[in-house]
């Protein structure tokens, strides 16, 4: 089983929903956990474009990376690039890997036009995972 570790600034969206798509894509081959530079809440509208997509993260919670730092890992997958700065050493895992994927919850315009961004960042994900993790 790989365990993987995906971190963000605040784990409020882009590693809340790498969470859910590789747990939901990887099933029993992964074991998967998300975290932040900053603990905060997940983002209703990353809750809602995943459950479009079939994948239930209204229960995942925002968490800092502190919490992990002792545990080990295979990959951990640093998700915007504020977070890569802010950690660009984690002592326990054995590969580090950066993907950057734009910040949907700066998003603007219409409700929908926000919704888009976000389903944007999470097929992005969602095609990284694939490519490079399954």
């Amino acid at each position: 089983m790989h365990k993987i570790l995906f971190l963000c600034t605040h784990n409020s969206a882009r590693s809340q929903m790498a969470e859910g798509l590789l747990r939901h894509l990887g099933g029993e081959k992964y074991q998967v956990f998300s975290a932040g530079t900053e603990q905060t809440f997940v983002r209703p509208q990353a809750i809602q474009v995943m459950a479009e997509v079939g994948i239930d993260i209204s229960q995942q919670q925002s968490k800092t990376l502190e919490r992990y730092l002792q545990d080990d890992f295979d990959e951990v997958i640093t998700v915007c690039d504020d977070a890569n700065e802010a950690c660009p050493f984690f002592p326990n895992a054995k590969n580090r890997q950066h993907w950057s994927f734009p910040d949907p919850s700066k998003a603007t315009g219409t409700e929908e036009e926000q919704l888009q961004v976000y389903r944007t960042v999470r097929d992005a994900i969602q095609e990284k995972i694939e490519a490079e993790l399954l």
